[in-house]
Order: structure tokens, then C-alpha cells, then sequence
């Protein structure tokens, strides 16, 4: 039998090493889509030291830029003609600030922006998959999110709280409305929960601060272990009992309830004619729901 696909972004550090590490146990191929060559190269090969798995290749992704998803998705579908898994983890957190190569506010520019991207772009090869699933790493900090439709980049106002919560809601708002818009088709989408993870999220991609801010909480009782962070990705990925269920909001492998700004249908449309406005898609999907 040929072994399922699947691609994790953030695959270097943290719980993306970790959901990495378990899929490549699992049998799957997977592929660690990672920014930074060097911190990928090593997580490549802590990844197939942990495994002894032959079936784990590195590919450059910096979803801070729209012009690198499109070549990362046009490279993976030169190479493959499914994908069953797409797990989108990959995340930051901007103490101050900043902006994507394409101008877009940091959080929701690479928490959001690149990820609607990336996944719209894979949709033809989750399609093609018997089964493909789509997972994504949203946060209990939703419940605190606005999407600011007057400035969704923020340009006023700006403060880490709205940053990050604004792009956790939309997460979850892209969540529900791709499944909607998946509907009938073999594609599933979820989003999840982890917890409160001791990761690198916090340090800023470009000078390292909050380095060893992060390498300290994480070593405190309150946080947990990027392993059991990403037991509910995996969860969502792999197991039989989770298919066909799809627009759903995941913690500790459980459904949970949504609040309600969290499903509000006029804020999703919204957010989804932005999104696509703003990485150069068509607003409708083009879909073969045979």
C-alpha cells in the first residue's frame, strides 16, 4: 500500500517537530515545510534520528510571503498527485509591530493570510487523496479576536493582544466557512486547540528576542510538552473515527462550543472576500466534487 502524504508547516521546532515526528511513526510521508534551511536541515535530521523513517523531506516555505506558497504548492504538486494530510501549525506572535514581505501585519498576515493561501492552493491534491484532510492550529485566544474590518492590518492601534486574537479568529472563521464551502466533497476541515504549549512562538523571526523568555516557560508545570500539544492535530489527522466531520473546533480530542462571534456568517463572508482579495484568488473555488 502507498503510504499517505502529508505536509506540516512550522515543522522545525516545537509541535511541529513533534506531529513530524509522530506521523513519520505512523507510516506517512511527510514533508516539513519549514522558512529557515538551517533550522529545517537539523530538524530533518532529529526527525529521521527519532524515526529511522526514510520518508521525511525538507521543503522551504516562509509564509510570510505569497510569491514563496506559490512556489512551494506548484514544487509539491510537481512531485506528488495527492495529499491526504495538510496541517497548517505553523504560527508567531508579534510583541511589536511588523509586517510580511507583502506588507501585511505580521499575525494575520502568516497565521491567516499564508495559510489561506497555502491551503487553497493544495486543495487540487487534497482532492485527489481519498480522504483529505485539512488541520489547523488555531488558539483559545479566539475568544478574545476581533476581525477589524476597518484595518484588519492594524495600522492603528496596534497592540500584541489584538494582533494575535485577531488572527486566531480568523483561523477559526476560515475553518468553518472552507469546510461550508467544501461541502460534498472528500475534504475535511477542523481546527484545534492545543493548549498552553512551551514553544518558539513568541520569539520574533528575525532577531531571536524572547528567546530565552520562552526556553524558561516552557520548562514551568503550567505549560505543556510540544508532544502533548500536538496529540489533537494528530488526533484529527489520523484517526478513523474523526472522518467525515468536518467546520469543527477541537481540544483535548473533544468538539468543543464556539462562541458565538466565532460563527458569525456576515463576519466568515466577509473575512473569506478579504482573504482572497488580499493573496490574488478568485473569491468562489473551482472544485471537481466527483
Amino acid at each position: 500500500m502507498k503510504s499517505k502524504t502529508a505536509i506540516v508547516t512550522g515543522a522545525n521546532s516545537g509541535m511541529g517537530l513533534a506531529t513530524t515526528i509522530e506521523l513519520a511513526l505512523q507510516g506517512y510521508h511527510v514533508i516539513m515545510a519549514c522558512r529557515s534551511e538551517e533550522r529545517g536541515r537539523k530538524a530533518l535530521n532529529e526527525a529521521i534520528a527519532a524515526t529511522g523513517s526514510k520518508q521525511i523531506e525538507l521543503m522551504l516555505l516562509d509564509l510570510g510571503s505569497l510569491s514563496s506558497i506559490r512556489q512551494f504548492a506548484e514544487q509539491f504538486q510537481s512531485v506528488h498527485e495527492k495529499l491526504d494530510v495538510l496541517i497548517n501549525n505553523a504560527g508567531v506572535v508579534s510583541l511589536k509591530r511588523e509586517e510580511t514581505s507583502d506588507g501585511f501585519e505580521m499575525a494575520i498576515g502568516v497565521n491567516h493570510l499564508g495559510h489561506y493561501l497555502l491551503t487553497r492552493l493544495l486543495l487540487p491534491s487534497l482532492l485527489h487523496a481519498p480522504e483529505g484532510r485539512v488541520v489547523n492550529v488555531a488558539s483559545g485566544a479566539y475568544k478574545f479576536g476581533k476581525i477589524h474590518q476597518e484595518d484588519p492590518h492594524l495600522t492603528k492601534g496596534f497592540n500584541v493582544v489584538k494582533s494575535y486574537g485577531q488572527s486566531k479568529l480568523a483561523n477559526v472563521l476560515f475553518t468553518r466557512e472552507l469546510a461550508y464551502r467544501l461541502e460534498g466533497t472528500s475534504v475535511t476541515v477542523n481546527a484545534l486547540h492545543p493548549g498552553a504549549v512551551g514553544t518558539s512562538i513568541g520569539v520574533n523571526r528575525n532577531t531571536g528576542f524572547g528567546t530565552k523568555i520562552m526556553a524558561f516557560l516552557a520548562k514551568t508545570p503550567f505549560f505543556l510538552s510540544p508532544e502533548e500539544g500536538a496529540r489533537t492535530a494528530i488526533y484529527l489527522a489520523i484517526r478513523p473515527e474523526v472522518k467525515g466531520i468536518t467546520g469543527e473546533y477541537f481540544y483535548e480530542e473533544k468538539i468543543q462550543e464556539l462562541k458565538p462571534h466565532a460563527m458569525d456568517e456576515a463576519t466568515s463572508q466577509f473575512l473569506w472576500n478579504w482573504s482572497a482579495e488580499q493573496t490574488g484568488l478568485p473569491y468562489d473555488l473551482e472544485l471537481n466534487k466527483n
